[in-house]
């Protein structure tokens, strides 16, 4: 084989779906492809060529359009032209191609292409879907090849319900009601007013309302029911239960189906699944009554994460249940200390910043928080907030949540402000955004109340959605500044490797990975006023909205979730390990299709980051 088709086959051999076929089949293909050239701003395929062929790009770029001109995706390197070679699927949306830079393809006829495919089933699956469609099934793979059995991720709640719905009226008797729970052996019982859900009882209700307050067991249990009930609906899955558990504390939550009562979720329903243990965690902690037994239930987070991804979870997944236990330390660490310094002098507001503010955290997160005062405080009560940081601020770290390396947290006086203080802040960095500003952004304009009684935060809320979507200049600087994490994706669409050092030959998965799409998330939440402060709420409010295309809202909604996963199974693997948890792994540890479709993630975000570049103009404000 001349030099010239040995180059071509390693080029093919190097790029997947090629990667799957056998040596002698790769040995062979060269000398059937054609080459086409193309130059910038030229259609691609041309409208006056026989489109009967798969285009593999072999140097160059091609952009995609949708019908109104906007761009939707980008073919770089060792890309396809993948729907050339099948029937047109009319549900699919329109693109048109064009050469974004001169262009060589490497051309295969369909009939080849449909060879191919015939004889090598792996190779054949590449075809079936687009990128999109190829992230999705890649991450649904890598959940199902994680999972050890059955667990509590993607089981319906209606799977779950273990007794058949257990009711009364709430003029029962608090004996009679006892009675009923103990023939059906269920923990709690649902209480009905016709066909209206009036409120619930548990065994707990039983023992702490009733037994331990001396009440009459001829009382109605009206008198000791929960009213206002969370429900959970019949077709939730058994994860999204877990999180709503988590989140309120509560051991029993009504399951309705189709607005009807048809029975009760329980811890004890969850346990058979391993990621139940969330639950568990954060009853512990708010049974603790100092910080040393916070500290030992601190060690079992990393093996929360580790259960989490060995069930089957996203990153999504993991990153809410990881954040709500955070949640938790931090909630209890404030009463503890509100327990020692006595009720707050003022209204005040602990607000989490960065990976739990958008509910994304794994087990080795940095601590980001402030505090926000209401506006009546005098100078004389910060000594109060003073102390109030710096024993919640210890407490985290000592559960393992390493202070902040640029002490964005509550004990600095900085970010220890009344409400007026906070919104001069927004207000300067948005009118006024300079590479300071921008850089506290990836914190600040990520914030969520911890805790709230006064209910201080959503006004300064309000006021930043406000002003950030009113100020263009500040989006395009906000654009610019996103702009600078790019996926770790080099000219031939080879990875980008990190040489030399600690990491040396890794990708890191956090700043090269997921903290772009974080980014793009941020400005067009921020441009269009969305409230949502979660990256995938962003994205999907974001596509509603039309602040972004829904496909490419979708699409970096899937590049962050396959990023995400194999960041937090990397994780799981060193935890299991005893290692400290990181987010630099190597291309070593990926199969060959998991490889290409981290380099379809990457590819992906880069178009979307240009995208984003274009519509405001952020080349101006770099």
């Amino acid at each position: 084989m001349d030099v010239e088709l040995i180059e071509i086959r390693d080029f093919l051999a190097s790029h997947h779906p090629f990667d799957l076929l056998p040596d002698e089949v790769l040995g062979q293909l060269p000398r059937r492809l054609s080459v086409r050239y193309f130059r910038r701003g030229t259609p691609c395929p041309p409208d006056d060529v026989d489109q009967s062929y798969l285009y593999i790009v072999r140097r160059g770029a091609i952009d995609l359009r949708d019908e109104h001109g906007e761009l939707v995706g980008k073919l770089a390197e060792g890309d396809l032209f993948p729907w050339r070679c099948r029937p047109q699927d009319h549900s699919e949306p329109l693109f048109s191609c064009s050469a974004a830079e001169d262009t060589l393809a490497y051309l295969i006829s369909c009939a080849d292409l449909d060879h191919l495919r015939e004889q090598h089933r792996a190779f054949s699956d590449h075809f079936e879907y687009r990128v999109a469609e190829r992230l999705r099934n890649a991450l649904h793979r890598i959940q199902e090849g994680s999972a050890t059995g059955v667990g509590g991720m993607t089981v319906r709640v209606s799977d779950l319900l273990s007794h058949p719905l257990v009711a009364a009226t709430p003029d029962t008797s608090i004996r009679d009601a006892a009675r009923i729970m103990t023939e059906q052996r269920a923990s709690s019982l649902i209480l009905m007013e016709g066909e209206r859900l009036a409120g619930m009882i548990t065994d707990r209700d039983l023992r702490s309302r009733c037994i331990a307050a001396g009440l009459s067991y001829r009382t109605p249990v009206r008198e000791i029911m929960t009213e206002n009930l969370h429900t959970t609906e019949a077709d939730s899955l058994g994860f999204q239960v877990l999180i709503a558990m988590t989140r309120l504390n509560v051991h029993h939550l009504p399951v309705l189906d189709d607005g009807q009562v048809v029975g009760v979720v329980s811890t004890s329903d969850l346990v058979r699944f391993q990621s139940a243990n969330a639950v568990y965690l954060v009853g512990d902690i708010y049974k603790a009554q100092d910080l040393a037994t916070l500290v030992q239930i601190s060690t079992k987070v990393p093996e929360l994460q580790v259960n989490l991804v060995t069930g089957g979870a996203s990153a999504d997944q993991v990153g809410q249940a990881v954040s709500a236990v955070t949640d938790a330390f931090t909630t209890r660490l404030l009463e503890l200390a509100e327990a020692e310094l006595g009720p707050p002098p003022v209204p005040y507001t602990w607000l989490a910043g960065g990976s739990q503010a958008r509910r994304e955290q794994s087990s080795h997160s940095d601590q980001d928080n402030a505090l926000l005062i209401a506006d009546q405080a005098g100078l004389e009560d910060d000594e109060y907030f003073a102390a109030l940081a710096e024993r919640v601020n210890a407490g985290l770290a000592a559960c393992g949540y390493d202070h902040c390396p640029g002490d964005v947290m509550a004990r600095n006086p900085k970010w220890r402000q009344p409400l007026h203080i906070w919104r001069r802040y927004f207000t300067d960095w948005i009118e006024r955004p300079e590479p300071r500003a921008l850089m506290l952004a990836n914190v600040f304009f990520d914030l969520r109340p911890v805790q709230d009684p006064g209910g201080l935060f959503g006004e300064l809320h309000q006021h930043v959605l406000e002003h950030s979507r009113a100020n263009r200049i500040f989006i395009a600087y906000l654009a610019a500044n996103a702009l600078k994490h790019r996926p770790p994706l080099g000219f031939f669409r080879n990875f980008v490797l990190i040489r030399g050092g600690e990491h040396d030959h890794t990708l890191d998965l956090k700043y090269r990975g997921t903290v772009p799409v974080v980014d793009l998330a941020r400005v067009h939440a921020l441009s269009a006023g969305i409230p949502e402060i979660n990256t995938i709420e962003r994205l999907q409010a974001g596509g509603e909205v039309q602040a972004l295309s829904h496909d490419g809202a979708a699409n970096l909604i899937d590049a962050l979730e396959l990023i995400g996963t194999l960041r937090m199974r990397h994780q799981a693997r060193q935890i299991r390990a005893g290692q400290k948890a990181d987010n630099y792994l190597s291309p070593d540890e990926l199969s060959s299709p998991e490889r290409g479709h981290l380099k379809d993630a990457f590819s992906l975000i880069n178009t979307m980051q240009e995208a984003l570049g274009q519509r405001h103009q952020a080349a101006r404000f770099a």
